[in-house]
C-alpha cells in the first residue's frame, strides 16, 4: 500500500514564520541607517571628552609625556583667586545676558509678528548680525566703544551734553559693554525661533478668547506664554550654553589684554584658551575645561527640570 503526497504538484513547501516582529526589523532597520553617524558622533566627541578628563588629573606641557598627578589640578583650581573672578565673571554673562537677551527678542518677535509691510526685509535685518562673522561684529562694536571723535556712542553723548564713557578700559563698564555685543548678536536668532513659535499657534485660540472679552494682555500672559513654552525652554538652555562659551566677543574687543582690564571680563573659555596655548599648561586647561563641562551640564539640566515642571 502507497500513500502519495497529498499537496498538489508545484506547490512550495510552507515558509517557516518569521522570528523578528515589525517592531524588531523596524528597529534593526534604525540602528543600521545611525550606526555610521553614532560612530562618527562617539569619535568627534565621546572620545575628545574621555579624553579631557584623563588629562585634567595630568601634568603636561606639549614636549613631555602626561604624568599622573592626581587631583593636583583641581586642587590647584580651589586655591587660584584669578579663577574665582573668571567664575564670576562667567555666571555674570550668564545671570545678565540671558533674561535681558529672551525679554528683547521675544517683545521684538512680538511686535514684528504683526507687521504685514516690509516682514521679510526687517526679519532679515534683524538675523543679519547673527550669520556676521563673529570677530568683524566685535571690532566693530569696539569701534563704537572708542573716544571721541572716533567712537559713535561717546560723539553722541558729547553732543547732548553727557561725559564721555571709557568703555572698554574701565573696570565698571567694560563687562555690560562686552554683554550689549554678545546679546545684539545673538538677538536675531531667538528672534525668528520666537516668530516661528508664535506663527505655530493656532489663531482660533486667540479669536475665542477675544469673543470671550480678554484684552490683549491676558491673551498675551494666558494663552501666548502658555503655549510658547517649548519655545522658551529652547532658546533659555541655548542662550544659557551661549553666554557660558562667550569668548569671541571677549577676545576681539579685549585684544591689548584680552580679557581686561584686570580680568575683569575675562570668561572660562578665554582662561582655557590662554592656560592651554599660552602657557602651555594642557594638564590644568584640562581641569577647567572639565569644570565648564560640569557647568553647562548642571545649568542645562536645572532649567530643563525647573521649566519642565513649571
Amino acid at each position: 500500500m502507497s500513500f502519495s503526497d497529498p499537496s498538489p504538484a508545484g506547490a512550495h513547501p510552507p515558509r517557516p514564520r518569521a522570528r523578528l516582529s515589525m517592531r524588531m526589523r523596524r528597529a534593526l532597520w534604525v540602528w543600521g541607517f545611525l550606526a555610521l553617524p553614532v560612530l562618527f558622533y562617539s569619535v568627534i566627541r565621546f572620545y575628545p571628552t574621555g579624553y579631557a578628563f584623563w588629562l585634567s588629573l595630568t601634568d603636561w606641557d606639549l614636549m613631555s609625556p602626561p604624568a599622573f598627578i592626581g587631583l593636583e589640578n583641581y586642587q590647584r583650581l580651589l586655591d587660584d583667586p584669578q579663577f574665582w573672578k573668571v567664575f564670576r565673571n562667567t555666571f555674570a554673562y550668564l545671570v545678565i545676558g540671558t533674561p535681558i537677551s529672551l525679554v528683547l527678542s521675544f517683545a521684538v518677535a512680538y511686535f514684528l509678528d504683526r507687521v504685514r509691510t516690509g516682514h521679510g526685509l526687517i526679519r532679515a535685518l534683524y538675523f543679519l548680525p547673527f550669520i556676521t562673522t563673529a570677530s568683524a561684529m566685535a571690532w566693530v562694536w569696539r569701534w563704537f566703544y572708542q573716544p571721541a571723535p572716533t567712537g559713535i556712542i561717546n560723539s553722541l553723548l558729547g553732543r547732548i551734553g553727557l561725559p564721555q564713557l571709557d568703555f572698554l578700559n574701565s573696570t565698571t563698564w567694560a563687562l555690560p559693554s562686552i554683554m550689549v555685543t554678545a546679546i545684539w548678536a545673538g538677538l536675531g536668532f531667538q528672534i525668528i525661533i520666537f516668530l516661528a513659535g508664535l506663527r505655530s499657534i493656532p489663531t482660533t485660540f486667540h479669536e475665542a478668547a477675544r469673543i470671550d472679552g480678554l484684552g490683549e494682555g491676558a491673551i498675551l500672559w494666558r494663552i501666548t506664554l502658555p503655549l510658547l513654552k517649548p519655545t522658551t525652554v529652547f532658546l533659555v538652555v541655548f542662550s544659557s550654553i551661549g553666554f557660558l562659551r562667550i569668548f569671541d566677543q571677549v577676545y576681539n574687543m579685549t585684544t591689548n589684554d584680552p580679557g581686561g582690564p584686570l580680568g575683569s571680563t575675562k570668561p572660562l573659555v578665554l582662561m582655557i584658551y590662554q592656560t592651554a596655548f599660552s602657557s602651555y599648561d594642557m594638564g590644568y586647561a584640562a581641569a577647567q575645561t572639565v569644570v565648564l563641562f560640569t557647568i553647562l551640564l548642571i545649568v542645562s539640566l536645572l532649567q530643563l527640570w525647573i521649566l519642565r515642571k513649571r
